[in-house]
């Protein structure tokens, strides 16, 4: 019987494993320790504590339906069109509560898109996938684990496919299959949470022919794998951490979500842990669940993080005096209208969900890219009248040091000074959240995170229903007729 982890369990779960990871050229020795990822580690922790909030137990929980046990949402297979709305509810009370990434969607996406996909092909082909599957997501729920959902490959000249590449290692690839398991090597770019997770769960990243077979390949290992090797990513002032605590913006959550490129150095995967190898004609099905799954969620997380924002917005004119302004409050009032649009997409796709032949629910994949394709704009417009209404001390403002400092602090102080009463550390701290927000790497994972705006596109134009519009036009055209009309006599 497995048992919920809270927040402090999930840390030192952490400090078990020994996965290498490397940033700015040395080894990081405690994941869960190391300041430059704690406000990672911080965010995704949160995930786990709010499991044990009464408050937020219908949201952050669910009930197996494979084991009858309570579980953390984030390791739920959805089981109705209710689920999914919980999801993207889920998703937005982290992104409140963080003001950030908490990791866990994607990992979470995939588990959901391997239960789906693995079923169809069993059913297809005779394979034994799903029940390996089953067997591997029941110690995930049981254990409570943390998934990295891996997907994104490096992918080298974007004009070949994997077979094609001058070097064969630019797609995962199975390099060697044994009695016991395979060999893979190969390296995924952009891993959310990848250093503070568990497992590695790893999809193809795009639809393969028959050349690219070894490509097609699915799999999970613990994310301390011999020959597993992450390297984490530099991102907008994140050595500000090192600083101190106000010039961070987000101290305790941190900037995105904390990314990694993780590469495969011939890591062996026992048969057991192995989804998929193989059978590419399944691998564009299976992408394409995921990316349903994923583009989901961003109307929750990304319109969470927006209500920070549009808080930290709001005190800032009211500190600086100038909330009763007309201009003020439209600039407001539009901020909260973009991104309740984009809360609205999440929801609709969600409750227009469908039961797949595994019995799990998928969102509506055409609305679901709408949701995406809405976040690749939205959030640059909501942040630039968060920009407007901050003013040029959003990019200008003195260091936290210098606000410590013995010499110029107290004259820092003085010219921070907005409305009596209001400390100036306070109205440095939101100048700090706002620039995090709305400069930081919000703002390019909202354009590449679950794909860039092109791949939505290319979805919407092939479930849009063209041909069915058309023949709509004709009727209320008169180019063809109306049999509803016809009978009216």
């Amino acid at each position: 019987m497995g048992r919920l982890m809270n927040g402090r369990e999930y840390l030192e779960s952490l400090r078990r494993l020994k996965p290498t990871v490397y940033f700015m050229g040395r080894r990081i020795e405690s994941v869960a320790d190391e300041p430059m990822l704690r406000p990672h580690v911080q965010a995704a922790a949160m995930t786990y504590e709010l499991a044990h909030d009464p408050r937020y137990e219908e949201l952050m929980t669910a009930t197996s339906h494979l084991t009858g046990e309570k579980i953390n949402r984030f390791t739920h297979i959805h089981q109705s069109p209710e689920d999914l709305v919980k999801k993207v509810r889920m998703m937005r009370l982290l992104g409140r509560k963080t003001g950030s990434c908490f990791q866990r969607c994607v990992g979470l996406d995939a588990l959901n898109s391997l239960y789906i996909v693995t079923y169809e092909i069993d059913q297809k082909l005779g394979t034994d996938y799903h029940r390996r599957f089953v067997e591997y997501l029941k110690k995930v729920q049981r254990e409570d684990l943390m998934c990295s959902g891996s997907v994104t490959d490096v992918k080298g000249d974007r004009s070949l496919r994997p077979h094609q590449q001058p070097d064969p290692d630019l797609y995962v690839r199975v390099v060697e299959r044994r009695e016991d398991g395979i060999v893979v090597r190969g390296a995924k770019a952009h891993q959310t949470g990848a250093a503070n997770s568990h497992e590695a769960v790893v999809l193809p990243t795009r639809a393969l022919g028959p050349e690219d077979r070894d490509y097609a390949v699915a799999f999970s290992v613990p994310i301390d794998a011999p020959g597993l090797i992450q390297v984490f990513g530099r991102q907008t002032n994140d050595t500000r951490r090192l600083d101190g605590e106000i010039d961070c913006g987000n101290p305790n959550y941190g900037i995105v979500g904390g990314e990694t490129l993780m590469i495969f150095n011939d890591v062996f995967v026992p048969w057991e842990r192995v989804f998929m190898c193989g059978e590419h004609e399944f691998a564009g099905r299976l992408v394409e669940v995921f990316a349903t799954f994923h583009r989901q969620n961003y109307g929750g997380c990304k319109t969470g993080v927006a209500d920070v924002l549009i808080g930290a917005s709001a005190l800032l004119a009211e500190y600086s005096g100038i909330a009763g302004s007309s201009h003020v409050e439209d600039k407001l009032t539009e901020m909260v209208h973009l991104a309740e649009t984009c809360w609205c997409c999440s929801l609709a796709c969600s409750y227009l969900g469908h039961r797949t032949p595994s019995g799990a629910y998928l969102a509506d994949p055409l609305l679901a890219n709408v949701v995406k394709l809405n976040i690749t704009r939205l959030p640059y417009e909501w942040s630039r009248l968060a920009q407007d209404l901050a003013g040029g001390l959003v990019t200008t403002a003195p260091s936290e040091k210098d606000l410590r400092s013995p010499e110029v602090g107290k004259l820092v102080e003085k010219y921070l000074a907005r409305k009596k009463g209001v400390p100036p550390e306070h109205i440095l701290r939101l100048f700090r959240l706002v620039e995090n927000l709305s400069l930081g790497g919000q703002l390019p994972e909202c354009m590449h995170g679950a794909g860039s705006p092109q791949a939505q596109k290319i979805v919407i134009r092939r479930r849009a229903g063209m041909e069915e519009k058309k023949e709509l036009a004709k009727r209320i055209a008169g180019l063809e007729r109306d049999e509803h009309l016809e009978k009216l006599g």
